[in-house]
């Protein structure tokens, strides 16, 4: 079946992608599976390994794989939609299934969110994890690999085999290391985001044969197609990509998966995993069936404002820390897809931009509360209480992390929510005033939990006992610190850098496909 012309998209058509190849030097591949192999070694070393050796080793592995991923924005060419770093080999040739890596200024800061996440989680199970640590720095480090492989595959069959996969590590994360549920959790987790996929695998084989036996996006992004089958492509992705957001109904995994998962499984979590599923809305759902996406977008609104709202005042009702947080990140995510469905550059670049925020918060967030467990054993907030007191330079962090998480102006917290309710009150005054009156809940329930937590007297021997953060500590969370004050007071580097992709996408998602 023939193509017809090109139409402007987030990705480019192949004609416009001549010369992109020659500067990748292999960044994006190297970026996959440096992780992974190192990965792979770290767990057959076995469980007689030396744990202080296979920290370091872990950490060095990590630092490198980020190291890899710096070129990616400092030789970004932020003038072209364009996918730049791109390597196209064949994988499956039987079945025109290719290995197709690239990333355009939608993609690539993910790449780099998650290496750099990857070095955060290292850091934070060094003195914690002492048990199968090299099964436990393994797994972590494989899943880095594969979620950049997400973030960066432009053949649909690939990007499958990556989205899926991330499922096994975290499985693995949250069934070993987590709490007392933590079986049931991981089975939940499991069971949730692998029934959603299989709509999805069979948009992945429709679209094929419609393609005339094509993976590649970039062929997907032009294809014609009638509304009843846009409306159907469109709601097998949504099952995929929406219990991966997650978006309300399909979000109850997600507090379990928190609350059980050890603190490095729920930065992760937050951090990157949830955002594979908001990606999966632009790369998959709005550019291969925009005419669908712009008649749904009204459905994906209500659901946007119903996580945004009613999820906000569950959250207030929250007794332990993890659970309230684990909350607030649904109502975050709720803020991504209303950006990304009022069809504005506001709109979506701030939904971007509060994926970018969310995964340094969210993940400073829990790495908080998991510095209260290590010491206390307990995520009640009814177990705290004057903090403040025997831990003055961690109560800073955490208070700190928490103002961003309610959107503080300079924080990276503000950008992406400002963003997002100013494309809303574009799209329409009333949507844009609920979403921003839903700031006083996240304000609410994050102050509410501060104050019982961090402030009054010292309200126990377990908190006068509590020893201030040492060196490690104040490493991992300073640099969390400095990202998020960075992206706060200077996120035009951010924006400028996603501009042109966002444009492209919007131009694309206007014009019709129906034949």
């Amino acid at each position: 079946m023939a193509l017809p012309g090109r139409l402007d998209g987030a990705l480019s058509p192949r004609a416009s992608l001549q010369g992109t190849e020659n500067k990748n030097m292999g960044l994006l591949s190297l970026a996959i599976w440096l992780p992974i192999v190192c990965g792979a070694v770290l767990l057959a070393l076995g469980r007689d390994s030396n744990a202080g050796v296979v920290r370091w080793l872990a950490l060095a592995a990590a630092l490198l794989s980020f190291l890899v991923t710096i070129p990616l924005i400092t030789g970004f060419d932020t003038g072209t939609a364009a996918l730049q770093f791109q390597e196209n080999l064949a994988w499956i040739e039987r079945f025109n299934v290719r290995y197709h890596l690239g990333v355009d200024g939608i993609s690539v800061w993910f790449v780099l969110l998650t290496a750099f996440i990857t070095v955060i989680v290292v850091i934070a199970g060094w003195e914690v994890i002492t048990d199968r640590v090299h099964q436990y720095m393994g797994a972590f480090l494989i899943l880095s690999g594969i979620m950049v492989g997400v973030f960066s595959a432009v053949d649909g069959l690939l990007f499958y085999v990556f989205f899926e996969a991330t499922l096994i590590p975290m499985y693995i994360v949250i069934g070993v290391w987590g709490g007392p549920r933590r079986v049931y959790a991981a089975f939940k987790f499991f069971l949730y985001t692998l029934a959603g996929s299989l709509l999805m695998l069979v948009a992945l084989v429709y679209l094929y044969y419609k393609s005339g036996g094509s993976f590649s996006l970039l062929d997907w992004h032009r294809l014609p197609l009638p509304m009843s089958a846009q409306a159907l492509l469109f709601f097998a992705f949504f099952a995929a990509f929406a219990v991966k957001v997650p978006m309300w109904p399909v979000h109850t995994w997600l507090p379990d998966a928190h609350v059980e998962a050890p603190t490095g499984g729920s930065v992760v979590l937050a951090a990157i995993m949830l955002k594979l599923g908001a990606y999966g809305f632009l790369r998959f759902s709005m550019p291969i069936a925009p005419d669908a996406a712009r008649e749904y977008a009204w459905l994906i609104i209500a659901l946007s404002l119903i996580a945004v709202v009613y999820i906000g005042l569950v959250a207030l009702v929250q007794q332990d820390m993890k659970k309230l947080v684990a909350y607030s990140s649904i109502a975050h995510m709720g803020f991504v897809t209303l950006g990304f469905f009022v069809f504005s550059e506001l709109g979506v670049s701030g939904g971007l931009v509060q994926m970018i925020s969310h995964g340094f918060v969210s993940g400073a967030m829990f790495l908080c509360i998991g510095v209260l467990y290590d010491r206390v054993h307990s995520r009640e907030i009814a177990s705290y209480g004057g903090v403040v007191n025997t831990m003055p330079k961690f109560t800073a962090f955490a208070v700190f992390f928490a103002m961003a998480n309610c959107g503080l102006p300079g924080t990276a917290g503000f950008v992406g929510e400002w963003m997002v309710i100013l494309g809303a009150v574009k799209y329409d005054f009333w949507i844009g005033l609920l979403a921003a009156s839903s700031l006083v809940f996240g304000a609410a329930y994050t102050l509410w939990m501060v104050k019982r937590v961090y402030f009054g007297a010292v309200a126990n021997d377990d908190v006068k006992a509590l020893q201030d953060i040492g060196a490690r500590e104040f490493l991992m969370l300073a640099v969390l610190a400095i990202a998020v004050l960075w992206m706060g007071l200077l996120p035009k580097p951010f924006t400028d850098v996603m501009h042109v992709s966002v444009t492209e996408l919007l131009k694309h998602v206007a014009v019709s496909k129906l034949n």
